[in-house]
């Protein structure tokens, strides 16, 4: 009895500890891993919330760029930190979930990783230049099956969410696309204003200075509801594709082991600052939209993304070349 008594007194001990621990927190910089270079969307979404967070609590926020291997080697590097709430990244769906099914990185997005807060996310719109005779998801359809598969769909690269979600698509409207993969934006938008491929999928930032410009003429958005940017295009759920839903989220992350108290304190925090107009207003000048929500229902989200894509990754047989 007396060996029972002293391991539940250890116990509380612990747990005095974690929270004494967790209400003296932070008490020196936190880290938040940038898993991609300067400059780009996930960039912009960490330094605004990094800013945000500094200035809503007096936390000293390091924000650090850690590029390579599509957001792997951030993710990867913030993985395998200390779980003491010091280093936190800022993951994005294709990294987090997208790249290991892909067998493009070395962690387990549910096992590796404390999902702390959802804090943005942005859709997949379906793009095409301004001359083009698709005009319509029905022009799409029919000009998809009247080809026969040879419909040219561009996409910034194998695996990336432009890519599935294109994938996702001809799935649930029963055609084939003929997929041609680029580098990047940059490489797909001179061929798709030149008429060598018909149709392009990217992130809503990604092509609005594009569609502003008239450039290009969007024809559908990946999402449950209409994007606030664009306004007058329609969902591809609103034409009839259930479970059509293909965006780009961001969310903080931490190693596995973090005290609770630590994230639900971060969580907090976050869900402050994500409900500032500042702090939407600047998310939104990047294209996404300012979401939030506890730390239970970001790691739902990332638990039902890991099937959904494993699905329609496997029925497509996509390959990521060595």
């Amino acid at each position: 009895m007396k060996i029972v008594y002293k391991a539940l007194a250890a116990l509380a001990l612990s747990a005095l500890a974690t929270t004494a621990s967790a209400q003296q927190y932070p008490e020196k910089p936190i880290r938040l891993v940038i898993p991609f270079p300067p400059g780009g969307g996930t960039d912009v979404v960490a330094r605004v919330i990094a800013q945000k967070l500094g200035e809503s609590t007096g936390w000293t926020m390091v924000a650090e760029n850690k590029p390579g291997s599509g957001g792997s080697v951030g993710l990867s590097l913030a993985g395998k930190a200390a779980p003491d709430g010091y280093t936190i990244v800022l993951a994005q769906n294709a990294n987090l979930v997208i790249n290991p099914i892909l067998g493009k990185a070395n962690y387990d997005p549910i096992k590796d990783f404390a999902p702390i807060g959802l804090v943005a996310s942005a859709p997949q719109v379906l793009v095409v230049a301004k001359d083009s005779p698709l005009k319509t998801v029905e022009d799409l359809i029919a000009a998809a099956k009247a080809k026969d598969g040879k419909l040219t769909f561009a996409s910034p690269g194998v695996g990336t969410s432009s890519h599935l979600a294109g994938e996702l698509l001809q799935q649930l409207a029963g055609v084939k696309f003929r997929h041609v993969p680029y580098k990047g934006a940059a490489q797909a938008l001179p061929d798709l204003l030149g008429g060598r491929v018909e149709i392009y999928i990217s992130s809503v930032p990604s092509a609005m200075v594009q569609i502003k410009e008239g450039v290009l003429r969007p024809i559908a958005v990946f999402a449950t509801k209409r994007d606030a940017d664009l306004p007058d295009v329609p969902t591809f759920e609103e034409k009839g594709l259930k479970n059509s839903e293909a965006v780009t989220w961001w969310g903080l992350a931490a190693p596995t082991g973090v005290p609770a108290p630590i994230v639900a304190r971060i969580n907090t925090e976050l869900n402050k600052v994500l409900q500032q107009p500042d702090t939407k207003a600047k998310l939104r000048s990047a294209g996404a939209e300012a979401l939030g929500g506890s730390s239970e229902e970001f790691g739902a989200l990332i638990k039902s993304d890991v099937p959904k894509w494993t699905e329609v990754i496997k029925a497509a047989g996509v390959k990521v070349a060595d």
